[in-house]
Parts: C-alpha cells; structure tokens; sequence
C-alpha cells in the first residue's frame, strides 16, 4: 500500500476507526519486528522487561567491580590501592548503582514482564510511554556512569549529605553527574508507576477481582503506589540541589544560613519507602515461588497481600530513624523509634505465612525454591539486626559504623537479590523457552549464600568493635584485619557465584538445542502466566481468558474428592493455550520514546559544559515529543489478522483453533470495560 493510500485502522475492539491517516516520511511506524532494530523501537511489554533485565545485570557487573574494589582496599590495614578521593567516589558509585541501576530495575523487569501476563492482559496500558520509561532509566544510567571519564564520579555517598554536595567540598562534576542521572532515571520511574498502576487497575481479564489477582501483582501495585509518591519527593531535593550547584542558590548552603538537614529529610522520605519498594517485588515472587514448590496455596492469601499494603503505608512514617544522632530531638525520636517497630509486625507477618506454606507440603527443592528460602532466612537476620535500630540509645553507638553496612546488605541483598536470583531461574523458561541447568544453578545458590555470609556476616563485629563505616584506611591493633580479610575473601565469593550464573546462561543455552522444549508449565505452576506456550508469544493470550479463583490455572489441572485429597482433573496440554494469534490487534513499534529520551542526557551535558548542547537536546526532546504526538496510532500497513510469533512460517497449514473476530472483539472489550474491584 502506497503512503498516498488509506484504509482504516484497526482499533482494540476490532471495529475501524472511520479517521484516515496519512502519515509521511518520519512519522510512519517503524516496521521491523525482528533483529536489532526490533528492540529499538519495541513497545512490547515482554521485550521491554527483558531490556530492564539485561541492562540491570551489567550494571550489576559495574557495582560489583565497585564493591570487589573497595573490599580489596581494605583488605589489609593502610591499603594503597586506591586514594581517599578514589575510594569516596568507588563506594559512592557502588551504592547509586547497586540501588537505582540493578535492584530497582530488577523489579521493573519483572513488573514489565510478568504483571500483564498474570492479569491476562496483551501489553500494558500505554506500550509507547512503557518504552520510555525503559530508555530514561538507561540513558541515565549511562549518562552517570560517564562521570568516570569526564572528571571523576560523585564522592559524597549514595544518599549525598549537605553540605558535602556543595561545590565547596565536591568541585568537580561528579555529583552533578549523579544528580542529572538521577532525574533522568527518576522520570522512566514516574512515568512506569503511572502506567503499571492503570494497566493493572484496567486492563485485568473477566472475574479478575482486586481479590483474586497474584500476590506478586499486588506488590507491584503497591511498589509502582510507593513510586508514584516518592520519586517527587527526591526530585525536588535533585533541583534544589542542582540550583545549589549550577546556579548559585542557597538552598543547603550553611554558610547563608540554609539548614542542610533539609536535604536529609527529602532524602530520607524517598529513600525509606524506596526501601520497600526494593524489597516488596522479591516479597512477590518469592510468594510465587514457595506455592509451587511446596505444592500448596499460599498461606493466608488475604493477610499476605495487606501486609504489603501495610508495609506501604507504613514505610512513610520510619524515614527519620536514619537520623537518630542528627539532632532532631527526643520526641521526634521516641515517635520514630516507635514507628520503626510496629513496621516489623506486616514484615513478621510475610515471614510466618510463608513458613506456614511450606509447613506440611511436598516439598521440591529446585534452585528457585533453595533462594526463596534463602530470603527468608537472609531477610529475616536482616530485620533482627534492623530492629535494633529503633532503640535509640543502641542505633546512636551503632550509626555510622559497619554494623550498619551489614543491615542493610542482608536486607537489600540478602532480601531482593535472592529473591531475585531465585525468580531468573523459575520464569527463565518463561521468557527464553528453555531451562537453566538445576545443578548449576543449585551450586549458584550455595556459593551465593556462602559468599553473602562470609562478606557481612564479619561487618557487624566490625561495626560493634568500633569500624567505622566510609573510611578508606584503618590503622593494625585494633582487630580489624582478620574480619576484614574474611568479608573480601566473600566478596570475591560473590563474585564467583555471578560469573557461575552468566556461565549456566550459555552452557544451557547450548544444550538446550538437543534438549526437548521444557513445555508451556514446567514447573507445575498455578497463575496464569504458564498458560501460555514458552517463551510467551507476541499476543499473550487468545482467547483472554476469565477468571474464578486466585490460583486459578491451577484449579484449571487440579481438583479435589470426596476426602479433600488433590487429584487431577486435566492435563496440562489441554489447558494450556495453543492458538497463532490470529486476529489479534498489538500496537505497533515507535522510535519516538528513544529519540525524546536521548534528548534528555544531551540536556545533561549542555547544562554541564556548554548552553548549545542544552538547546539541541531541547529540540531533539521537543522532536520527539512532536512525532509521537503526529505518529498514527496504528502502522496503516500491517496486517493484524496475521500470524504474529516467533514461527510464523510453522503455523501456516497447521490445524490450530482460531476465533472469529467478532469474538476476538468480544473478548477484549469485556477486558477493557472492566473497572476496578
């Protein structure tokens, strides 16, 4: 079909639209679905998810190489390999990245990918702005890993205390890298906790109650709730910050009187629900996880589910225990001290229901199991050390120290990443179409969890012998050096376990070409993400299926008889769905989300260095802004009656069942009218 020509457009309800289009030169909607050039401009919540997974896992080599650093500075008392300075700016670095570039954007990958599926959904509400929010998180992320070739990266600390962010103490533009970045980053989030909230909030499948979606649905509901309000409250303190520094403003200057426990208030108030929502997507899918394993229904459903909530709600009211020795007061202590233990009480609850799903199950201990209980055990040592903290007296002589370091790794790492890990090898069949090798990944989690305990473990003796925490040297004599060496020797532990699992990806890769296809439900599952063949088709589902129950894909293969004893009611082949997607509408690529977020680090640069640089990312934003606003809604030239998969050319002539349009139209009209609850 020429440009000249039109036709109507396909609309989700399959009827057409009767507005005709005539798009021209740059704003027809790219064409490839296949190839490099398909992830460009992709709008496909799955790809999309494993983008946020790739660039997550090489930031994760970059704060590693950060982290392996700063332990052999310290593996002996006065190390020389690296400077004050450099050793500010490695564990300042490591910090940033390890937090906003590996753990959160673990979650989001997991969030883009698996959230639509478990609701029944064919793509997020808006599939252009989910692309966005991919490109703004990694093009900050590359625009603040520049620093280190332009200058030096941030030294003031991952949370990057006033006055220390000022230009008297940090000349350079490191921290202004880490600012910028930051806001770059800060906007892919608001915009994603915005989409993820409507999709999941409109676009659930029929008999999808609030009640009856999966455990880790409701937590990205509620991490993506925690996003929404949290993200501006440190974007605020970043302009403040950036007004500070560019253009001279007084807002944490001291000297002109500022107050800088200002920027920590705004920092804290983001920085402890953001705690959470590190931790509560793991929450998700290790709630996943145990039920399969154990070959039962989570335990409580109800009470797992609001205590997430509670957890959000909660985690707004604890952000000033990080400020016990800053003078804020002994009633403003008391307060939050108190906040900071009843916190412990939804978290207790998580830990108990989920002790109580494996208690009395058939238990299978496959590698995703072994790392969901491995959180448990992790994150639970990290919360008796963490509640500890709220005792004033006893934070005020462990603030400050490695007692500290040691908190929040077995919280953040021992929580998120195990959970994390535990959930790469239970959704990898999912995504890839093949399994990663059991043994492998059962040595992966020994070596992890030996590691992990070796690294921190030492830290709170260190942290209660006196160590203070962010010095790059100690003095022989004081007992440091043997917990020291112990802790690197961990970290390097560590690092073995990640190159095991990059090295399981390709040797199960490899071996995967002689092996059988691991099936759409290898694992026996029980949400309806393993209804559908692996790796996930393009379509997700056809037909949208209507839901009964929570775990109701389970209930699709298992029953119950006279006794309560489970029996089969149907192979998993015959309810699994095997259509070609025939008739299925899908949105269409975009290159506008990537040009208007490459406008934004040229921004960055111009605000740094030179003003043209700040106009010509301005146009190239405004651009992109403007072509995606003239783009069609729709590619005039695509066929979505077609077959869409990977394997188009085996469909043709093979005998699967199809759906009339009308039912097609049916079908994702009942999706899109359901409201909430």
């Amino acid at each position: 079909m020429s440009l000249t020509e039109s036709r109507p457009l396909a609309l989700p309800s399959g009827e057409p639209t009767e507005v005709e289009f005539h798009p021209i030169g740059v704003f027809e909607r790219p064409k490839p679905k296949r190839g490099w050039r398909s992830w460009l401009t992709t709008v496909d919540h799955k790809k999309i998810g494993i983008m946020y997974g790739a660039a997550a896992l090489f930031f994760l080599l970059i704060a590693g190489s950060e982290a392996l650093l700063i332990r052999a500075q310290l593996w002996s008392p006065r190390g020389t390999l690296l400077s004050a300075d450099a050793y500010n700016q490695v564990y300042t670095m490591h910090g940033t990245t390890a937090v906003f570039l590996v753990v959160m954007p673990l979650g989001a990958a997991f969030a883009n990918y698996l959230m639509p599926l478990q609701i029944g959904a064919r793509d997020v509400a808006f599939p252009r702005i989910n692309a966005f929010s991919f490109w703004c998180f990694l093009v900050g992320g590359i625009f603040l890993n520049t620093s280190w070739f332009l200058g030096g990266g941030a030294d003031g600390g991952w949370f990057m205390y006033a006055p220390n962010n000022g230009v008297l103490y940090s000349p350079s533009h490191g921290i202004d890298f880490w600012n910028l970045g930051l806001i770059m980053t800060g906007i892919g989030s608001l915009t994603g906790a915005i989409n993820l909230i409507v999709t999941v909030l409109n676009l659930r499948a029929p008999g999808m109650t609030l009640m009856k979606m999966p455990v880790f649905t409701w937590m990205t509901l509620v991490t993506q709730f925690l996003l929404l309000f949290a993200i501006p409250v440190l974007t605020t303190a970043q302009f403040l910050l950036l007004f500070d520094r560019l253009f001279d403003a007084n807002f944490f200057n001291v000297a002109q009187g500022a107050n800088p426990l200002l920027w920590q208030h705004l920092f804290w108030i983001f920085g402890h629900p953001e705690v959470y929502l590190m931790i509560l997507p793991a929450f998700g899918l290790v709630s996943e996880m145990l039920p399969v394993f154990s070959r039962k229904p989570i335990f409580g459903y109800p009470f797992i589910v609001f205590s997430g909530v509670a957890i959000g709600f909660m985690g707004w009211g604890v952000w000033a225990h990080h400020m016990f020795v800053s003078g804020i007061g002994p009633i403003s202590v008391t307060t939050f001290s108190l906040t900071t233990m009843f916190i412990a009480v939804p978290t207790g609850v998580k830990i108990l229901n989920w002790t109580a799903t494996m208690w009395g199950g058939k238990l299978r201990f496959t590698s995703p199991m072994l790392f969901s209980i491995g959180l448990i055990l992790m994150f639970t040592l990290g919360g008796l050390s963490g509640v500890s903290h709220s005792i004033a007296p006893a934070d005020t002589q462990q603030t400050d120290t490695y007692y500290i370091v040691a908190h929040f790794h077995y919280v953040l790492f021992g929580g998120a990443f195990f959970g994390f890990m535990g959930a790469l090898y239970f959704y990898w069949p999912k995504v890839f179409g093949y399994m990663l090798d059991e043994r492998i990944g059962k040595a992966n989690f020994w070596l992890l969890l030996a590691g992990f305990n070796l690294t921190f473990a030492p830290m709170h003796v260190l942290g209660l012998q006196g160590m203070s925490r962010r010095v790059y040297t100690y003095d022989a004599g004081f007992g440091f050096e043997i917990w020291n060496k112990v802790a690197t020797i961990g970290a390097f532990t560590i690092a073995a376990s990640v190159l095991l699992f990059i090295v399981n990806i390709f040797l199960s890769r490899k071996r995967a070409k002689d092996l059988p296809p691991p099936g759409a439900d290898p694992w026996d599952a029980r949400t309806i993400e393993w209804m559908v063949p692996s790796p996930t088709p393009e379509w997700n589902f056809d037909p949208i299926p209507t839901i009964e129950r929570v775990d109701d894909f389970w209930y699709r293969k298992y029953g119950e008889d006279e006794n309560g004893n489970l029996v089969r009611i149907a192979e998993t082949d015959d309810v699994v769905q095997h259509s070609d997607g025939k008739g299925v509408h899908l949105p269409s690529p975009s290159y506008w989300p990537l040009v208007t977020a490459l406008g934004l680090p040229i921004i960055g640069y111009g605000l740094l260095y030179t003003w043209w640089l700040c106009l010509i990312g301005g146009l190239v934003v405004v651009a992109g802004l403007y072509g995606w606003a003239m783009e069609p809604p729709d590619d005039p030239d695509a066929t979505h009656g077609e077959a869409h998969g990977p394997d188009d050319e085996t469909l043709e002539g093979a005998e699967l069942p199809t759906r009339e349009p009308a039912a097609v139209a049916a079908a994702v009209d009942e999706q899109e009218a359901e409201t909430v609850g």
